[in-house]
């Protein structure tokens, strides 16, 4: 699978649940060629945002779409990494901020 498989793929599961891509389709493309490599690297597609462990139990939570998603979009607009937005983030209708990292920092190693 490619970056515009996944494209499709995942925004045809997610939109249902309004969740977006951002945007920039450009951006997007490159972050899910993030997530390609690192399933190919660990077998998992983890964050390509985030540094995985490649133990797939502790990076569980990063698998994307992460655990920290559906808060992030709901607080901010946005995701961690702006891969996944709200309609109104897109819409410009809320400020683009920068969101703050919700991962325990144990779970960082």
């Amino acid at each position: 699978m490619n970056a515009e498989e996944l494209y499709e793929k995942l925004r045809s599961v997610q939109e249902p649940k309004g969740y977006y891509f951002n945007k920039d389709k450009n951006y997007v493309i490159s972050l899910l060629n993030g997530l390609l490599e690192n399933k190919e690297r660990y077998g998992y597609m983890s964050c390509s945002c985030r540094l995985a462990s490649g133990d797939r139990e502790n990076d569980a939570d990063i698998i994307c779409p992460c655990d920290y998603r559906e808060a992030d979009v709901r607080e901010y607009g946005s995701c961690y990494c702006h891969l996944y937005v709200s309609r109104e983030w897109n819409e410009d209708k809320i400020p683009h901020v920068v969101v703050p990292e919700r991962r325990p920092p144990e779970k960082i190693k």
